[in-house]
């Protein structure tokens, strides 16, 4: 099954305002996903995929590096898997 990425105008106005190696890891993310495929990319401790709870259990999160994460919300359209991110953001510890 194939993959595809998408994200929200919320998601590009975020990545305009981020350091640009934060966005390039998270470009460089979504591209591997749409390439292998988003249970492949999992296997990948560097991004610590993990499903999220309470209010957000649909809801995945990857760790673009120690302080951005992406939330994101996977689910089939046919024959593609759609990866649809829906915000990045600094993460509160």
């Amino acid at each position: 099954m194939g993959s595809k990425v998408t994200w929200n105008r919320g998601v590009d106005k975020t990545l305009t305002k981020i350091p640009s190696f934060i966005r390039d890891k998270f470009i460089a993310w979504a591209m591997v996903v749409e390439r292998v495929g988003v249970s492949e990319v999992r296997k990948l401790s560097g991004y610590h995929d993990e499903p999220l709870k309470g209010t957000r259990k649909e809801q995945r999160s990857i760790r673009v590096n120690r302080a951005y994460r992406a939330i994101y919300i996977e689910y089939a359209d046919g024959k593609i898997q759609i990866i649809e991110v829906i915000e990045v953001s600094k993460h509160e510890y």
